[in-house]
């Protein structure tokens, strides 16, 4: 095994909504379509010394040298994706870059570079590229003037805000939103994935498994046997930074938070956070024999 550490420009590009282009177009075409414009994406890297580390399902991560050639390869990525049309279809990505040290090992690499990189992807919409304070400070005075702050946030392994900066990759600017940067605007960081229990049986939910459904069907991530529960009782979702209990039951899902309080959720959602419990189909204190705990992870939501 081979590591070592190296100050490296780490980007991830991420084919947007690939979920519906799927239900739109089918398994087939869809597939075709994200394997066309993932080939428009790494056709840019030997322009600017970049290096595939890996395909990740409809997304890459790559590498480069330096700041500027990370930055010109993104906004090359966004200009062709956007005027080729990948196999015939009007798709778009998003992207996030960070450079700082990464820890390379058999090719791969890992720390908190890349997790900045990944979150910042997660944060991206589509047509959008987002870098970070500290990577717009290795910029040259040329390429400074084609990013602009638009956020505030924590990134993973540091205790202070930076800002997010938005790099403008389109020759034409007139549409942009102007920024109000006077409003204090602070993005969710990545605070973990969570972990969701019954007895021993544990599943956690982060960027590689987005959703669980909990129920008696036994096709179901978590299956219960309370015959208060539904068949597919709730979904619990992560969607961008934050997670989500939907309820889709017939008797409700009741939710202890860590401040004691119990919130009953009937076919609608709720944000969930920190640490908690689940009753399904009935109070607790109604004293339910099967209880669900939630927790966060706190490592990175994306790469530990």
């Amino acid at each position: 095994m081979t590591r070592q550490s190296q100050n490296l420009a780490v980007l991830f590009a991420d084919v947007s909504d690939s979920t519906s282009l799927y239900q739109k177009l089918g398994d087939a075409t869809a597939r075709n379509i994200i394997n066309a414009c993932l080939t428009t994406i790494t056709s840019v890297l030997p322009r600017f010394e970049g290096r595939l580390v890996k395909t990740i399902g409809d997304e890459v991560m790559c590498s480069f040298p330096s700041a500027d050639q990370a930055v010109l390869a993104a906004s090359e990525m966004q200009s062709l994706v956007f005027s080729s049309k990948p196999g015939n279809y009007p798709v778009m990505i998003h992207i996030g870059l960070h450079y700082g040290p990464v820890l390379i090992e058999d090719g791969d690499m890992f720390g908190d570079t890349v997790n900045a990189a990944a979150y910042l992807t997660a944060v991206a919409v589509a047509e959008q590229i987002l870098t970070t304070e500290a990577t717009e400070s290795c910029l040259s005075s040329a390429l400074k003037s084609c990013v602009r702050p638009i956020f505030h946030t924590v990134l993973k392994g540091n205790l202070e805000e930076s800002t997010v900066y938005q790099v403008l990759w389109l020759k034409d600017n007139l549409e942009l939103t102007d920024v109000n940067l006077q409003s204090g605007k602070t993005i969710p960081g990545d605070t973990g994935s969570l972990v969701v229990a019954l007895d021993e049986e544990r599943v956690r939910i982060d960027q590689w498994r987005t959703d669980i459904v909990i129920g008696r069907d036994k096709d179901c991530d978590l299956v219960v046997t309370d015959k208060f529960a539904s068949r597919r009782h709730l979904t619990i979702k992560l969607m961008r930074m934050n997670f989500y209990l939907i309820d889709h039951s017939i008797n409700g899902t009741f939710v202890s938070l860590e401040s004691g309080e119990e919130i009953h959720v009937l076919r609608g959602e709720l944000l969930i956070d920190g640490s908690g419990q689940i009753s399904i189909g009935r109070s607790r204190v109604e004293r339910p024999t099967e209880i669900i705990t939630f927790t966060r992870d706190r490592r990175s939501l994306y790469r530990a």
